[in-house]
This record gives structure tokens, sequence and C-alpha cells, in this order.
């Protein structure tokens, strides 16, 4: 292989590995925050009830590779909030419920306070920095040990 070959053949390595890293980089965990006054009932996400603190709802499918540590993660946060519950909807054979909730990816999580109202939507790659920020917020911070 000629110098110049071997230099095009790397730089053409180095501008696929940018590539993979920018569609890495969008498909991780995004969040929207929302302030509006749509609320959703326990009807509406199969629940029996929402929690008077908040509600975390945890969207997956049968096929998210991601799906089951995400809701161990939320299972376990939800613990140190008083009042705030979880809910996990299985959308697999609900295509009607992912429709209205607009869901692209699972899993998608949402966040309503204590009215029902969404107040954080995340979606993709989920870490518990981020649900834990997002808990704070609706809890008054008042997580408890």
């Amino acid at each position: 292989m000629t110098p110049l070959a071997a230099l095009i053949t790397l730089l053409g390595l180095l501008v696929l590995t940018a590539l993979l890293g920018l569609v890495a980089h969008r498909r991780s965990a995004r969040t929207q925050r929302f302030d509006q006054t749509d609320r959703l009932t326990a009807h509406d996400v199969g629940a029996p009830r929402l929690g008077p603190g908040g509600t975390v709802v945890q969207f997956s499918t049968a096929y998210c590779s991601r799906c089951p540590g995400t809701r161990r993660l939320i299972s376990e946060l939800v613990t140190r909030y008083a009042g705030v519950d979880f809910v996990h909807v299985d959308v697999t054979d609900q295509p009607q419920l992912a429709a209205r909730h607009r869901l692209l990816q699972t899993p998608t999580v949402l966040i309503l306070d204590g009215g029902g109202a969404p107040r954080s939507r995340l979606a993709g790659t989920i870490g518990r920095e981020s649900i834990a920020t997002e808990l704070n917020r609706i809890a008054g911070g008042s997580a408890h040990e």
C-alpha cells in the first residue's frame, strides 16, 4: 500500500468513526420538559392509581434490550421518594397506546407530577442521574434514604 492510499484509508476511518459517534450521541437519552396542563389519569396508563407525589411511567416493549435495566433502576430510585409511584407499561400489543403517547423508541419514561401532568419525558438510554434529577424536580428534592 502506498503512503497516499494509507493516508486516505486512515482519513476515511476517522470520518466514519466521527459519524458513528454522532449517531450514538443522538440516540442517547434525551430529556424533554413539559409545562402543560394536559393531565393523564391512572386509567390512561393502565394503573390502579397515580402517586400523590408523582408517578414515573415507563413504556417498553418485549423486544427492548435496555428496558429491563431501566425498569430495575427506576424501581430502586422511586423507593427513595415518599408518595412517588412507578408504573411499567408494555406497549408491545398496545399500538394505540404507543401512538397516543407518540412513542418513537423504548424505553420512554414519562415523569408525572402529583396531579398527573407530564413534567418530563426521557427517551433512549436513561441513566441514574437523569432519572434522579427529574424525580428531585417533581418531589421537590425530598429523597429519603
